[in-house]
């Protein structure tokens, strides 16, 4: 567990720090054309393979494979979930039934569920302010059919949104 929050602040640092204008290897180059929303998962990962923890990340899927069934799966198996809140979280159904799912197996099997706030606010997140209050006025329109999935996906990031974590929210580099 001390692994873990040495890597999380090893990242936090990394964000602060890291410049996004300098692109001197062909892996910053290929850092630098990620979204800003995919810079942190890919970092963190990165040092959690550097310290030979294993980690699972959705583009790893076998080709062919149901990715839904798969990644539920590899959710189940997992002892840590470290869930990256950003901007855009809100608006990624898949994003949303799997943190519904991680919940699930937290309360289940005792999971460690560890939130990081990267450039969004911790309360943003928990009350679906911001950017998440207008991801979930589309939301509520497009599964107005089903608005019972919608709560659910509300309860689960309030949930989540109060367990203690990292907050990257208001950090300038």
């Amino acid at each position: 567990m001390e692994c873990i929050m040495t890597l999380l602040s090893m990242c936090r640092r990394s964000l602060t720090f890291t410049s996004s204008s300098s692109s001197a290897t062909a892996a910053d180059a290929d850092a630098e054309a990620r979204t800003p929303d995919l810079e942190l998962p890919a970092i963190f990962t990165e040092a959690l393979l550097r310290k030979k923890i294993e980690t699972y990340i959705d583009y790893w899927l076998v080709r062919g494979e149901e990715i839904g069934p798969s990644l539920r799966k590899a959710i189940e198996k997992s002892k840590i979930s470290v869930i990256i809140f950003s901007q855009n979280y809100a608006s990624s159904t898949w994003c949303l039934d799997e943190l519904v799912h991680i919940l699930r197996c937290k309360e289940a099997y005792g999971q460690l569920v560890i939130p990081v706030f990267y450039d969004i606010s911790p309360s943003d997140v928990q009350k679906q302010e911001g950017s998440y209050a207008v991801a979930f006025a589309q939301l509520e329109k497009r599964f107005k059919n089903s608005i019972d999935k919608v709560h659910k996906w509300r309860a689960a990031l309030t949930t989540i949104a109060n367990l203690s974590g990292f907050d990257n929210s208001n950090k300038t580099g």
